[in-house]
This record gives C-alpha cells, structure tokens and sequence, in this order.
C-alpha cells in the first residue's frame, strides 16, 4: 500500500459558480485524485494521468482550476488560515500531479 503523496483540507470546491463544500478534502493517494466533502463522501475521482490541473491570471493567488472526468472545479486552498502562504499547499498539489 502506497503513502498518500498529497492530501489537503479545508479545501474549497467548486463546479461552475455553485459551490460543493467549503471545508472539502483533496486527496493524491495511489496515482489517483480524490475530490471529497467534508464528512469524507467522494464527489469525484480519476486517475492523476488524465487530470489536468493550472493557475489562470484571473483568479486567486491560493485557487487553482482542475479538469477531472471532462469537469472544471476550482480549488481554493488555504481557506482556513487565511495566511498568505496559502499558494504552498497549491503549488505542492501542482507539482504531485507533474510528477505522476
């Protein structure tokens, strides 16, 4: 059984403008992404090789747009603290899905 290479939360989630869960979980366990709420129910899940995750200029500094089974959500990281370290988690999070 393989270590979790990432794991995340208070993680906020979106798809479109609705928003899913405000204290959600991202999970990179076993070459595979996880999206879960906050009580730990998956809201969706696909293999890191056909995730597609970036930044964009237009959003948040600590969010960041992933594509998992053909569907954009925004992960905001950070939420919590609210500190302006928040990018750390996101780009740890962006350099796991690189190196998969």
């Amino acid at each position: 059984m393989a270590d979790v290479e990432f794991s995340a939360s208070g993680v906020r989630i979106e798809r479109f403008t609705r928003s899913l869960t405000r204290a959600g979980q991202v999970v990179v366990k076993d070459g595979r992404l996880s999206l879960l709420t906050s009580n730990g129910r998956e809201i969706d899940s696909a293999p890191v090789g056909s995730v597609s995750a970036r930044t964009w200029w237009f959003i948040a500094a600590d969010s960041v747009i992933a594509r998992v089974n053909g569907v954009r959500y925004r992960l905001t990281m950070g939420q919590r603290s609210r500190r302006r370290d928040g990018a750390a988690p996101l780009r740890r999070f962006l350099e796991t899905l690189r190196s998969a």
